[in-house]
């Protein structure tokens, strides 16, 4: 029978190498998807993915199932990682970063199953509010940390975490259990 990916967690924090294989066969292709769609850059996205790989391996044991799944603690370490290479990579070329495009659902290598989420996802991001929607798409999609959000938006920080939070919990309840 197959290891829930928390019980993978819970073996890579004991030193499993085989748990975490297991772990990247199951999610490497949605964590990488998730990188490029904030990098736009397939080799980056794969350092992204790599590194975040790598810290899941060593702060597994930091992982808590009681907050949360641990397909969406993996996906944040990937977001984080590849927000890291956003801003470093911004840093390093010395240009502004242009607005991220909204996620499509076109890529050929996803399965089923990612796109399904995609669409519920989609879907649901499209009953929030405008403000929410884009305070989330500006993080999520645009790699741009709340202060940065606040400044391009040009309203208080306290109004963009204000904007996040509501529509991070709508998203939760449209979602349900579907939620990444």
């Amino acid at each position: 029978m197959p290891r829930t990916d928390e019980e993978l967690l819970a073996a890579i924090a004991r030193g499993d190498e085989r748990a975490l294989a297991e772990l990247y066969d199951r999610l490497g292709r949605v964590a990488y998807g998730l990188a490029l769609r904030v990098l736009r850059d397939p080799a980056l996205a794969q350092d992204a993915v790599q590194d975040a790989f790598l810290a899941a391996w060593r702060t597994a044991a930091a992982f808590d199932p009681e907050r949360g799944r641990a397909q969406t603690w993996l996906l944040t370490l990937v977001h984080r990682r590849a927000v890291d290479v956003v801003r470093r990579e911004d840093r390093r070329r010395g240009l502004p970063l242009d607005d991220a495009p909204a996620a499509s659902g076109d890529a050929t290598d996803e399965t089923a199953e990612t796109r399904e989420l995609r669409r519920d996802v989609q879907a649901a991001l499209g009953q929030l509010t405008e403000l929410e929607r884009q305070a989330l798409e500006l993080a999520y999609y645009g790699g741009l940390s709340q202060s940065e959000i606040a400044e391009k938006l040009g309203v208080p920080l306290g109004t963009v975490k204000s904007r996040m939070f509501a529509g991070l919990a709508r998203l939760r309840d449209v979602l349900g259990d579907r939620a990444p």
